[in-house]
């Protein structure tokens, strides 16, 4: 009776044991590893460590900081609208005066599940000095922009791209948030006379309020680790004007093989996710 009891307890802890030994060297080990190298720095083709020397370069770091301020611009800029957006859709996707709706879903949809570089690619022939962008400009009467070769439209051109990859993404999260909103609650505001826009500020937007937020997060995460936009794009020009902090950890650790620096810049990014998103819990008034 002892020995199956025993095996009882002890059989789970055989099924779950690979997942639990994978996850420990190819998730766990890396993070430590990689703290204990944002200590260290190489002499000679050796790591040594060197106390807190990264983090003080790291704060004095030019390229850095104007990396850290391009990431933050596009992220105050970004997030926003392509959250908005994706929310408007949401709502006039789940409208039941739209037909079709399958059709829409699925074409907003489908930039999120393009590749990241090919969409990259298609972008910056799109927006070439004799791409079609500026063709179209011309035709209207506007004139060309320099979208890749400006410093402010460079910005724009990233924008304009992560915008619509993430948006389709986004709605769906918000599609299926508003399948979970009682019917009753919107009979009963245009009973009471409220409008469409009053019900989508009372109702719709305090219900959605924890998937907001969940969005609102991820896209900061997202938008923290960008990388492959910009690297496709711009290559972080013109001047470093569109250089993101994740570009500048990967030019650090493998074009430049600093990997202790490398190291400290990556525990940064996760310093400023785990402030951001504080913040963002406490803004939204979310304990949960």
């Amino acid at each position: 009776m002892k020995k199956h009891v025993w095996r009882k307890k002890i059989v789970p802890y055989i099924f779950i044991a690979p997942s639990v030994i994978f996850f420990s060297i190819f998730m766990l080990y890396p993070i430590g590893y990689s703290f204990v190298m944002s200590f260290q720095t190489s002499v000679g083709g050796e790591m040594t460590f060197n106390g807190l020397e990264n983090y003080r370069r790291l704060f004095n770091d030019a390229i850095f900081l104007k990396a850290l301020k391009n990431t933050f611009i596009i992220l105050a800029v970004q997030v926003p609208i392509m959250l908005f957006l994706a929310l408007i859709l949401a709502v006039l996707l789940h409208s039941s005066l739209l037909k079709w709706k399958a059709m829409f879903r699925v074409s907003f949809f489908l930039p999120a599940v393009t590749s990241l570089v090919a969409y990259s690619i298609i972008f910056s022939i799109m927006l070439m000095n004799d791409g079609l962008m500026n063709q179209l400009l011309e035709w209207i009467g506007i004139g060309s922009i320099p979208w890749l070769s400006h410093p402010f439209w460079a910005k724009v051109s990233l924008i304009l791209a992560m915008t619509w990859r993430w948006v389709g993404y986004n709605m769906v999260i918000y599609l299926a948030a508003l399948q979970n909103i009682s019917e009753d609650l919107y009979e009963a505001a245009s009973i009471d006379g409220a409008s469409k826009v009053r019900q989508f500020f009372s109702i719709t937007i305090p219900q959605l309020k924890p998937v907001i937020l969940f969005t609102a997060i991820l896209s900061t995460i997202g938008t923290l680790q960008l990388f492959d936009e910009p690297y496709t794009l711009t290559k972080g020009g013109p001047s470093d004007e569109t250089l993101t902090i994740g570009m500048y950890l990967y030019q650090t650790g493998f074009r430049y093989f600093d990997f202790g620096y490398a190291s400290t810049i990556a525990y940064v990014i996760v310093v400023l996710i785990a402030i951001l998103s504080f913040i963002q819990f406490k803004v939204s008034g979310d304990e949960r």
